[in-house]
């Protein structure tokens, strides 16, 4: 398994800069950098190969994650907002090829957070984002590019809470690039136990986010039993990436967005979130066994 970080961890904002990160994780012990695919649309190609030769240079993995705007929902009863999601991802796929990033994470399936209040219809829902998932796994795969469902809680999402709806759901799209997607954040919420929620994904598991309950970096002491988590991972087969997602710092759309709402980091400066994640790293090598 490779182990990774997620930029958000010291960003306030999704997207910007994700060049200063590179060498910053990379001397922190981790293998892979994920970043936000978001906002993609707006930067150049040169922006992305730049991206890919300081990545190569200093030896690090990159992956993607995004969590959609409305405007990008698959699951969405208007037409024409579909074709320009299909646009919009068409773009980022390239994109991420220009960077040399494979995969990209989320709830790429719907929107992300949803707006619970605008009403929904699950199964109608699912159908019709099944069916555009379908062209979407399309338009990765002539990229390169595997698309991993994210199951998310119920505070967040609707189609995909547990691992069983999220296996479910990959079936029926049927391509070989589309792949379940766990976090242990959200599988606390959600799952009757996180390492039988793990071996239910056998065979479609494509990427694993991790994090205390809180979304804290795992640590020795706290609620997850990560040891078990691994055991539980390599039981499966699993070697793919292990990316922590940390959230500790309120403010800005990331913090609005995560519902984030005090301090977690404790007044830390970046200085003591590199410290943490370090160790945080270690920790995991240590206990989920490399």
């Amino acid at each position: 398994m490779k182990y990774g970080i997620y930029y958000a961890y010291w960003a306030k904002e999704w997207g910007g800069d994700f060049l200063p990160y590179i060498e910053k994780v990379k001397k922190l012990g981790f293998d892979v950098l994920e970043v936000a695919c978001g906002a993609f649309d707006r930067d150049s190609d040169e922006t992305f190969r730049e991206l890919r030769r300081a990545a190569e240079h200093h030896g690090l993995l990159l992956s993607g994650g995004y969590g959609p705007r409305p405007e990008h929902n698959l699951a969405s009863t208007d037409a024409a907002a579909v074709e320009r999601t299909f646009a919009f991802y068409a773009d980022v796929f390239r994109k991420m090829e220009l960077a040399g990033i494979d995969r990209i994470g989320g709830a790429l399936y719907s929107y992300w957070p949803v707006d619970f209040a605008s009403g929904f219809d699950k199964a109608a829902d699912t159908e019709r984002s099944i069916k555009n998932m379908r062209r979407l796994a399309d338009l990765a795969a002539d990229r390169g590019v595997t698309l991993c469902m994210e199951s998310l809680n119920r505070f967040e999402g609707y189609m995909i809470n547990e691992s069983y709806e999220d296996v479910d759901y990959v079936k029926a799209v049927d391509k070989p690039n589309v792949k379940a997607m766990l976090d242990t954040f959200h599988m606390n919420i959600e799952e009757d136990s996180l390492t039988g929620a793990i071996e239910k994904t056998k065979g479609f598991l494509g990427h694993f986010h991790v994090g205390e309950a809180n979304r804290r970096c795992p640590y020795a002491g706290g609620r997850m039993d990560w040891a078990a988590i691994g055991d539980a991972l390599r039981g499966i087969g699993y070697d793919g990436y292990v990316v922590m997602e940390p959230f500790v710092r309120m403010g800005g759309t990331v913090g609005k967005n995560v519902s984030l709402w005090r301090d977690l980091s404790g007044g830390a400066d970046d200085a003591k979130l590199d410290a943490e994640a370090a160790a945080s790293v270690r920790y995991l090598r240590e206990v989920m066994g490399e």
